[in-house]
């Protein structure tokens, strides 16, 4: 058996008792599924050879020709117990610990799950596949994003589809193309689009781009956060010429990052994706996860002001709230802007507060440099102008984020929607009221938007708390199973697939 103990060397642990993957010398029924389970580990998008997948398959082949010696079990015992603890570690948590790449992360791990404990139980019940598929983020779009991985590997991997990428498009006849003008790439579009499936593989072609293929490209621009227009410009031949192989890596990624993202536990909760510029409002029931309502929002810019990620719990509404200008805002911005147009101050309803609560209202030079000096602040008092819209949703949190309404809402029109200073903006607020004080006695629709006229700031605290989740992911599954994809505006899947290809890995929890 020196092959066997060769292929196992690096393996080699101190060996549990608690564990048994032998019976009579050989591989049992268990250590069978748990290679059948680590050779299969990138359906979700794991690396098989990180569990030593191909050799523990060798060492099993091996026993099962010649029954193993003592050293040979120990051998075995322990390099099936440690990939098999690795894999659930990783599969359940992560390789590769977020907070590290991007410090303005703030998840908390779910430090509950212990890999050990139930690979020991799993084995115990004889149920280590179940055990499997319970240790898999329960996130809404994990199962489809897993299909997808599997459909995108296909495609990428398929030499007749997955070749039409070797060669780029035709270039284009001017600076975009417009439905009706003819262009000499409307076949190689056209065969794209049906291997993406964004197509009918029984469309019927012409010289001019028309017809079924525009249709195509609108929907192939709807799942890859275009404005699906039809018209084909710089941006969406970017896409365009992106690859199934490089898509599938995208899937990955935002595979990793679901297993970071805290799960939904609370009766109903909210979840912001970053880089899709959407919120969504869920139930809870039954351990299933049902999308309540979603809409549009606004956050924070790429450049400067990016909106932090993390998970707080929602505890209070404000009704006409004021706007407490951050010192940042107001020393970098708002102070110059007064000092060029002292009118400004009374235009747009803002005043001066200092220590004591005490209120200015009127300008002047010193009071300005009180800002600068930190001594007094500034506020923006409630109604049409005030930079909160009418409402403000609270959840308490070191970065003093919060998600709000604004008189501004034309911006909700646009593609791409990081315009704000790290908050968040959202475009339906009295529908977000709704779901937030559903079951709070005489919280209708008619009182909600009373209050929001009413230009008196009130704060009204919630009987339960929702969580609220900052998460970001750039790809995600749609209701009717389209797989899509959003820019990556803060550049958090470069540095997470960077830590993955140096094998940076988050610590076992």
């Amino acid at each position: 058996m020196g092959g066997l103990l060769c292929v196992l060397s690096s393996w080699a642990v101190a060996q549990d008792e608690g564990f048994a993957w032998i019976a009579d010398g050989r591989p049992n029924q268990e250590a069978h599924q748990a290679v059948s389970i680590l050779l299969g580990a990138a359906a979700d998008g794991l690396e098989p050879d990180d569990y030593g997948a191909g050799g523990l398959e060798q060492a099993l082949a091996e026993a099962e020709a010649e029954a193993l010696d003592a050293a040979g079990q120990r051998a075995l015992e322990a390099a099936l117990t440690r990939a098999m603890t690795r894999y659930l570690a990783d599969l359940h948590g992560g390789r590769v610990d977020l907070r590290v790449i991007q410090p303005g992360q703030r998840f908390e791990r779910d430090n509950g799950f212990a890999p050990a404990e139930v690979l020991q139980a799993a084995l115990a019940a004889g149920r280590l596949p179940e055990a499997v598929r319970e240790a898999a983020p329960a996130q809404p779009d994990y199962p489809g994003l897993r299909r997808a991985l599997g459909w995108y590997r296909e495609l990428a991997e398929d030499p007749l589809r997955g070749g039409l990428w070797q060669t780029p498009l035709a270039p284009l006849p001017g600076r975009k193309l417009e439905p009706g003008q003819a262009w000499a790439g409307v076949g190689d579009l056209a065969r794209r689009l049906v291997a993406l499936g964004d197509l009918p593989a029984t469309a019927r072609l012409a010289s001019r781009y028309e017809g079924e293929v525009v249709a195509g490209l609108r929907a192939f621009q709807a799942r890859h956060g275009l404005a699906a227009d039809g018209v084909i410009g710089r941006e969406t031949v970017a896409q365009l010429e992106v690859s199934p192989a490089h898509r599938m890596r995208q899937i990955v990624l935002g595979l990793e990052r679901l297993r970071w993202t805290p799960r939904l536990r609370a009766p109903r909760s909210i979840v912001v994706n970053v880089p899709e510029f959407m919120l969504r409002a869920y139930t809870l029931e039954g351990g299933a996860a049902t999308l309540a309502l979603q809409m549009r929002v606004i956050v924070g810019k790429a450049l400067d002001t990016r909106t932090p990620l993390f998970a707080e719990d929602m505890r209070f509404i404000e009704f006409s709230p004021y706007w407490n200008v951050p010192p940042s805002i107001a020393q970098a911005e708002l102070v110059p802007k007064l000092q060029r147009s002292p009118g400004y101050l009374a235009r747009q309803g803002f005043e001066f507060v200092d220590g004591g609560g005490h209120v200015y209202t009127t300008l002047a030079p010193d009071r300005l440099n009180a800002v600068l000096r930190g001594q007094l602040r500034i506020r923006q008092r409630p109604g049409p102008k005030n930079a909160l819209g009418d409402i403000k949703f609270v959840f308490p949190n070191d970065d003093n984020i919060y998600l709000h309404h604004t008189p501004s809402p034309g911006l909700f029109a646009r593609q791409r929607r990081d315009f704000s200073h790290g908050c968040i903006r959202v475009e339906a607020p009295v529908a977000l009221a709704g779901f937030v004080l559903a079951g709070m006695p005489g919280w209708d629709e008619a009182r909600i938007r009373e209050a929001m006229a009413r230009r008196s700031s009130n704060t009204l605290r919630l009987r339960e708390p929702l969580r609220v989740v900052i998460a970001y992911n750039t790809v995600g599954v749609a209701p009717d199973g389209r797989v899509l994809f959003h820019p990556d505006i803060y550049g958090h899947d470069a540095a997470l697939d960077a830590a993955l290809r140096r094998g940076a890995r988050a610590a076992a929890p």
